[in-house]
């Protein structure tokens, strides 16, 4: 499923580990947005990571959900295309 994961986090250096932290799960398509092809036990471990580091009282975290149909129909004006995730996974 494919996570949208939007921030606006007031501290610098918790905004910078956050930004570090979410390489590891997806790909930077603005400064704070982040798309992330995941699996439930990936969004799982995702969330947790996230409600270690931000700070409910001054930060502004989301996390949009995007059904097959839904990531179709997105239109990239400007930027780098989407990258979609292979539809096989060799292990």
């Amino acid at each position: 499923m494919l996570i949208v994961v939007c921030y606006d986090i007031s501290d610098d250096n918790r905004r910078t580990r956050l930004y570090k932290r979410m390489l590891g799960y997806g790909t930077p398509v603005q400064r704070s947005v982040f798309e992330c092809d995941l699996r439930p036990a990936e969004l799982d471990r995702l969330r947790r990571m996230l409600r270690r580091l931000v700070d409910p009282r001054t930060d502004c975290l989301r996390l949009y959900g995007l059904c097959e149909q839904c990531t179709r129909r997105i239109e990239v004006l400007a930027g780098a295309p989407r990258e979609t995730p292979p539809d096989f996974l060799i292990v």
